[in-house]
């Protein structure tokens, strides 16, 4: 069964949770954080917050994007953009601890580059695939996450971790982990705020296997954490 933690101050209480991970993997003083990030409006005021923070050792964490629009990193569309103005820069994160999804590339080679750095750095750990410490992901009002949208061919993916996406509502290509990429993380934390989004929240977390939020839920069961505000 997956937790669900219903926060009164979102953005402190959500950071609070982050930085406990983070925090708690570094007393290993060898240790390196791996953690995702997820796009959208909601994690923009925690990833500033977590940049504040003093007692994260930024040079041990390394950086991933679950997705990623077929976009020029300075786009305003770009999730690694909006991540660089508010953590990356802020929190002088190592550029070497940051592996970006190449969204300005073609979406195909956009993603086997990453699937590729992925699949090397799992090589290198023996890991059959690449384990994250920690995937953030938000959740669409369409039950969606990363960009794993309902009815889309990525869905169907079983062995590589990061795959190309079209997207018929948008018309547009994204580049997107995959269901064994994202479950073999040893935790993952949907982010959800705000009331309009706790209708569909309390729908995927009924089981219903139409919503990818869902299915993911379902198979990673207890490692996943549901931080609604």
């Amino acid at each position: 069964m997956p937790h669900i933690i219903r926060l009164t101050d979102f953005v402190a209480e959500t950071t609070n949770w982050i930085t406990e991970k983070i925090v708690a993997a570094q007393v290993d003083p060898t240790g390196i954080f791996r953690l995702s990030l997820c796009g959208g409006g909601t994690p923009r005021p925690i990833y500033a917050a977590l940049a504040a923070r003093d007692d994260i050792d930024w040079t041990r964490v390394l950086i991933t994007f679950g997705d990623e629009r077929a976009v020029a990193p300075d786009s305003d569309q770009s999730n690694y953009r909006m991540a660089k103005e508010t953590l990356l820069d802020a929190a002088n994160v190592p550029a070497a601890n940051v592996l970006r999804i190449a969204g300005e590339l073609d979406a195909e080679e956009a993603a086997s580059r990453c699937d590729q750095q992925l699949s090397k750095l799992a090589q290198i750990a023996g890991e059959p695939i690449f384990v994250h410490d920690l995937v953030l992901l938000g959740m669409g009002d369409d039950g969606h996450t990363a960009s794993l949208f309902p009815d889309t061919k990525a869905l169907a993916e079983t062995e590589k971790s990061v795959v190309p996406n079209f997207v018929d509502k948008f018309d547009s290509w994204r580049i997107t982990f995959t269901y064994p990429l994202i479950d073999a993380a040893k935790e993952i934390a949907f982010l959800v705020n705000g009331e309009a989004k706790h209708p569909m929240a309390e729908t995927v977390l009924a089981g219903n296997p139409d919503f990818p939020a869902s299915v993911i839920t379902e198979k990673a069961g207890d490692r996943v954490t549901w931080l609604i505000g």
